[in-house]
């Protein structure tokens, strides 16, 4: 049971770090069948056993940059950078990779692709909000619960006049995107072997 008191309810909590390991299990259980983790792990087994320890990382360096944002439910969770952040991310690179590495064993070195094409194409400028993960636990799907997140991080943009930046794994993120005013910034990052893509957007201030 979580000890973090319930918030009003419609308004978005930030989880303290206790929520980690439940936030990296939700996410592993909703990314469990997506085509970028299903190319990096592609053993279903081995994916389930791995993905919880690779989404802790993610969800650890989010809080670290006071980026994550869960509903009130508990049952979606949003994982982003905020302006800055992802060039000081950058900056931990051996770090993050040797985790990486102690997460996944042989199934590190795709990810190091993953992560790698997506640095080569991350907009350098001008400063934005990054939204990496969003994720709702699969038998709570198709209840908007994400677009609410979405949303929180969108009028916090707006809020500040900085741009947001997102990368769409599946056609449902994609829409997701365009339904917030975000339009697609170049082409598609495709990964080697034929691998799946993702579709980087953008979305500038309102």
């Amino acid at each position: 049971m979580s000890t973090i008191e319930s918030p009003p309810r419609g308004v978005p909590r930030r989880p303290a770090r206790p929520d980690t390991d439940d936030l990296a299990a939700l996410l592993a259980a909703a990314f469990h069948d997506d085509p970028l983790t299903r190319w990096i792990i592609p053993d279903g087994r081995r994916r389930a056993e791995l993905l919880p320890g690779l989404f802790r990382i993610f969800v650890e360096v989010s809080h670290d940059y006071d980026g994550v944002a869960v509903s009130p439910c508990g049952d979606a969770v949003m994982l982003f950078l905020p302006p800055g952040a992802s060039k000081q991310v950058d900056e931990r690179a051996e770090e993050l990779e040797r985790r990486f590495a102690e997460a996944l064993g042989e199934y590190a070195e795709p990810l190091g692709t993953i992560v790698r094409l997506q640095a080569e194409r991350h907009p350098a400028e001008p400063d934005h909000y990054y939204a990496s993960f969003g994720a709702v636990r699969p038998s709570r799907q198709r209840n908007g619960l994400l677009s609410v997140l979405l949303q929180e991080l969108i009028d916090r943009a707006d809020r500040d006049g900085c741009p947001a930046y997102a990368e769409a794994s599946s056609p449902g993120g994609e829409a997701l995107c365009l339904r917030q005013d975000f339009v697609r910034l170049g082409d598609d990052i495709v990964l080697p072997d034929g691998g799946p893509s993702l579709r980087p957007m953008w979305r500038d201030p309102r």
